[in-house]
């Protein structure tokens, strides 16, 4: 399994705030819905399609306050993933958020859009942190 980490991202709220926000997927409407084709989510699960490719997710671990779990669901992408969205509360009203994503990818699939990942997961995390820094 390939390993992608993001840049940390500084919130401008306490994890108990910003927590509730990340651990349903139905938050991620307004954000995402913008950006794919087809949207779709309940507090669990969603799926969208991005470039023509069918995109199923499911929540399988929620730690309140640190991170959520995200993995591939059945119907989508036959790529085998875990996504981690992780909060670190260093004071009051500054929170860390960072995006962990492995995923198995052969050599070529590796080669082909590895730099790509990296560049998306680097963009979602400062996007999800300046539209949670917004919130009041």
């Amino acid at each position: 399994m390939e390993k992608y980490e993001s840049i940390q991202q500084q919130i401008n709220h306490p994890a108990a705030l910003v927590y509730p926000l990340i651990s349903r997927m139905d938050m991620f409407s307004p954000a995402i819905q913008q950006q794919v084709e087809e949207w779709e989510a309940t507090p669990d699960r969603c799926s969208f399609k991005a470039k023509g490719m069918k995109i199923c997710m499911r929540i399988e671990e929620r730690v309140e306050n640190k991170h959520v779990k995200i993995v591939g669901d059945e119907g989508g992408i036959p790529i085998d993933f875990a996504f981690w969205i992780q909060l670190k509360e260093v004071a009051p009203n500054d929170t860390r958020v960072r995006m962990v994503l492995h995923a198995d990818l052969n050599m070529v699939m590796k080669m082909m859009i590895g730099g790509k990942i990296q560049k998306s997961i680097d963009d979602a995390v400062t996007q999800l942190a300046a539209s949670l820094n917004q919130f009041k």
